[in-house]
């Protein structure tokens, strides 16, 4: 780990000083991020990358809200890291809704609407899709969930 100023060092070795400037230096990063969102420090996770953090949010929302449901909506155009790990929920029990998008790769909201349901936990689409650049009307399918206490 080196920042900007060129201090480097592991944050999770506590056993000399390099390890204790980069601890500090991720604890600054933490803490401004919380107040950035409006979170608790504690709820501020870093990860290795992409499909690490698609794995921990998907994953751990359906995990924390199978009680309400287990019916799960993503695109068939989501990352494949996203796409994996829904197979392997539906490996869990869970139930996934894999819509296809239109022929200009946007998903139709009306789709996406009836395909809510009571138990419908998590919906999950891309904002700008990563291969044709398509962009989602992520306001709206976000008002879409709110309105129905979906993740």
């Amino acid at each position: 780990f080196m920042t900007m100023d060129g201090t480097f060092g592991n944050p999770a070795s506590r056993s000399h000083r390099f390890g204790w400037q980069a601890e500090e230096a991720v604890d600054i990063a933490r803490n401004q991020i919380a107040d950035l969102v409006g979170a608790d420090p504690r709820e501020i996770v870093f990860t290795s990358g992409a499909t690490e953090s698609d794995n921990l949010a998907i994953k751990g929302a359906a995990n924390f809200y199978q009680k309400k449901g287990k019916h799960i909506i993503t695109s068939k155009t989501e990352h494949k890291a996203v796409l994996d790990t829904c197979r392997q929920l539906e490996r869990e029990g869970f139930e996934v809704t894999y819509l296809a998008p239109q022929r200009n790769g946007i998903i139709d909201l009306k789709e996406l609407e009836a395909a809510m349901r009571d138990d419908t936990i998590l919906v999950s689409i891309m904002h700008v899709n990563n291969e044709i650049g398509v962009v989602q009307d992520i306001a709206a399918i976000g008002e879409m969930c709110r309105a129905r206490g979906i993740i």
